[in-house]
């Protein structure tokens, strides 16, 4: 899965940048192989024919994105706390995402630190797919599996070395 994210961009821009992503990841890797998902606009997970949308605490809620993408569209929620997680749960959410599990420097504003602990009360608390973020890098990745998440999302420790950082990802999460 790959999360298209821009939390200041253009309308315009924004949709110009999804639609390259979706004609280059689909030339490279063919659908249902990899989904792509909008972080938090739900008109321009539509306008790019993305396969899902994420939406944060501060975005609309997940009963109305549900709404406007409909029910063939995978649906993830952010949440931070175990209240925020029974609320993802109980909506119609695909999957639920928890974090930040360690400290981040791709947020400027980031949430408290949930810890391995947090992923396994998260764990606890949902059925649905569990996604961790949040400070994950090849080197913390197997115990945050091992605590309960399905998945983890990563961000900076892609950047450095793309390639053999996603490849050393594959390996790990195998």
């Amino acid at each position: 899965m790959l999360q298209y994210r821009n939390k200041g961009g253009n309308a315009r821009v924004m949709l110009e940048q999804a639609l390259e992503l979706r004609r280059q990841s689909r030339a490279r890797v063919p659908a249902p192989h990899v989904r792509l998902v909008m972080n938090d606009r739900a008109d321009l997970c539509l306008a790019a024919e993305f396969d899902g949308v994420h939406v944060g605490q501060e975005d609309l809620s997940a009963e109305s994105v549900r709404g406007i993408i409909g029910a063939g569209r995978w649906l993830g929620v952010s949440t931070h706390n175990p209240a925020q997680m029974v609320e993802a749960d109980r909506s119609s959410a695909d999957y639920v995402a928890i974090g930040p599990i360690f400290s981040t420097s791709s947020k400027e504003k980031a949430d408290p630190v949930v810890g391995l602990e947090g992923v396994r009360r998260a764990r606890g608390l949902t059925r649905k797919p569990l996604v961790a973020i949040g400070g994950i890098t090849r080197e913390n990745a197997a115990a945050v599996i091992a605590a309960g998440a399905d998945s983890v999302a990563v961000i900076s420790d892609l950047l450095r070395e793309p390639r053999k950082s996603a490849e050393e990802f594959f390996r790990i999460l195998r």
